[in-house]
């Protein structure tokens, strides 16, 4: 994301939060979600937004499980974002959507007032005809590395 020339990184923690904050190491800000143990990334992205500077106009929305998300990736869904004037802009993979995805400010109240069981989801499904899909050649977007052993596995 930094190499993407995303201006601030916020990494939400949860249950581990020492030990990420340590490997953050200051290239990013951490934020606490108290509500980590509940498991919904619904609560962390509302505690992530609610942390973002006033002058903040879009944010990326990845998972922490996703750091073989390319580059030119994330390039290109800002570049789409810059382009169409879109207020959602997501990545696609052979018809499947992806992370990182880009909610510009408009939509933050909205996401904010929700609550479980309602998901990022179904915030993506409202508002589908208004989403420019970005198509991205590979499944980095999709897959998620759960373990050290996928992680290992992924590495050259």
């Amino acid at each position: 994301f930094k190499a993407a020339g995303v201006d601030e990184i916020t990494v939400i923690t949860g249950g581990d939060r020492e030990k990420v904050e340590v490997l953050v190491n200051n290239s990013a800000h951490t934020v606490f979600n108290p509500a980590f143990a509940k498991g919904e990334m619904l609560s962390s992205v509302q505690v992530g937004m609610a942390r973002l500077k006033p002058g903040t106009e879009a944010t990326l929305i990845t998972l922490g499980d996703q750091p073989q998300v390319k580059e030119r990736s994330v390039r290109l869904i800002v570049d789409v974002y810059r382009q169409s004037g879109a207020s959602i802009v997501v990545p696609s993979f052979q018809m499947r959507r992806g992370h990182p995805w880009l909610l510009a400010r408009q939509h933050w109240d909205e996401i904010q007032r929700m609550r479980p069981p309602e998901s990022l989801r179904d915030f993506l499904n409202r508002h589908t005809d208004e989403i420019p899909y970005v198509p991205i050649d590979n499944n980095s977007i999709l897959q998620d590395l759960d373990t050290p052993e996928d992680y290992r596995n992924l590495k050259p």
